[in-house]
């Protein structure tokens, strides 16, 4: 693996016009040490950087590349959408053709509005449950991320109950003072929480399963624990399932572990990698967005023809081909068993969780179940074995807490490799 001088010309430069060189923080590098380096291409499983460096790659743009970089089939969907014109700023064919299969793919959705962002996505969802249900208050969970709304950057109190503050300058007291936090898999602590909060609270958002604080599966009963407390209730149930979404499943984790929320909040992936985002659900809900009803939520560029032509062709394939989810599902599972291998030759007791073509390895040995849990890693330690996979050609998510995805591009020859990385990686970071 060559040196990185252009990636560090250019991540010194480009902080003298973006804020701390990246235009997202995680890409900064700042959790794992060291400066980023700086992609020019990608195809298949790998990506290459401004300094010729190859890297088999399990990031995936977060997600949404499950066919891999540069698919034939969404480039060729884009070529073809092209020269029709990149935007119209008016309805099209396209935007009903992939709402109907949306709709037909994803248990809880029976109406969808195409948004830009997972980001627009959750917020419009929030809006939409406080507009229909007449309520302020939402339950959220530490660790999940939905996105950088205001509502969403609220750290827990120090009980169940206590209000929450603003996890970031900008977020007002008044913000937060309408965002409840529960720990994740805590059923008890959520019912606590609503029966202080009688009839205020509109509306419960999680990640299904949980990628945000690191891959964290739910409890076998936390889900349904979920939708009974919030059919009790009259509370609005929303999975964002930004990064679950098509991934686990043609339906998403609700069709994988049978619970069906209310709404539903979709990503990437429905764009074939493309900015885009979508949050459905029930019809009634639903009809509550604007012009259909006085919620109000706009975009230029939703439904733009390049993402739905994109989204079409990925979501197409994924319904034509289910068998994709069972192969993912193995090569991850191979990985995963490769890695346990690996540590246990090396007498390390570290944990890994999976659920289908995601998993995490966490440098702590207790089980790993939530947000406390987690931060029991040794996070200099995934900093060190980090840049020793990168050294060996392997791109990880430059942080603990972040999920990792596996594409139908990493063949077992590629496995093979990266468990090769994977063994020599955790000798040198252990050895440090």
């Amino acid at each position: 693996m060559k040196n990185a001088p252009i990636s560090e010309e250019l991540f010194q430069r480009a902080q003298h016009s973006i804020p701390g060189g990246v235009n997202s923080p995680v890409r900064a590098f700042r959790a794992v040490g060291g400066n980023p380096r700086f992609m020019v291409s990608a195809n298949g499983p790998y990506m290459f950087d401004e300094d010729g460096n190859r890297y088999i790659e399990f990031i995936n743009s977060w997600g949404p590349m499950i066919l891999g970089h540069a698919a034939e089939i969404v480039q060729e969907a884009v070529q073809q959408a092209i020269p029709n014109s990149l935007s119209f700023g008016a309805p099209t064919r396209k935007e009903i053709e992939i709402a109907e299969l949306i709709i037909d793919m994803v248990p809880s959705i029976e109406k969808v509005r195409m948004v830009n962002s997972g980001t627009e996505a959750t917020m419009s969802a929030i809006r939409v449950a406080r507009g229909y249900t007449g309520r302020n208050k939402m339950v959220k969970f530490e660790g999940c991320y939905h996105g950088h709304g205001d509502s969403f950057l609220i750290a827990a109190g120090s009980g169940a109950i206590t209000l929450g503050v603003p996890d970031s300058p900008g977020v007002t007291q008044g913000v937060a003072a309408d965002t409840l936090t529960a720990p994740y898999n805590d059923l008890e602590a959520v019912k606590t929480l609503v029966e202080a909060n009688k009839d205020q609270v509109a509306a419960i958002i999680l990640e299904p399963v949980a990628g945000n604080m690191g891959l964290v599966l739910p409890k076998p009963e936390f889900l349904q624990g979920l939708r009974d407390i919030c059919d009790k209730e009259g509370i609005v149930l929303i999975f964002d399932e930004v990064m679950t979404g098509f991934r686990l499943a043609p339906g998403g984790a609700q069709e994988l572990f049978g619970v069906t929320p209310d709404l539903t909040t979709l990503g990437k992936i429905i764009g074939g990698g493309m900015p885009v985002g979508a949050y459905g659900g029930k019809a009634e809900i639903m009809n509550f967005v604007a012009p259909a009803g006085p919620v109000y939520q706009a975009g230029t560029l939703s439904g733009n023809p390049i993402a739905m032509s994109a989204g079409m062709a990925m979501l197409k394939y994924l319904k034509m081909h289910p068998e994709v989810y069972t192969n993912l599902e193995a090569t991850t599972s191979k990985m995963v068993t490769g890695m346990q291998d690996n540590m246990h030759k090396l007498g390390l007791n570290y944990t890994i969780n999976q659920v289908g073509s995601m998993f995490s390895i966490f440098f702590t040995q207790q089980p790993v179940t939530d947000f406390e849990s987690a931060k029991t890693s040794d996070t200099a330690l995934f900093g060190r074995y980090f840049n020793a996979m990168l050294q060996r050609g392997i791109y990880l998510a430059p942080s603990q807490y972040e999920s990792l995805f596996v594409s139908t591009a990493i063949s077992d020859a590629l496995v093979a490799e990266y468990l090769k990385a994977n063994f020599e990686a955790l000798q040198e970071a252990i050895q440090k």
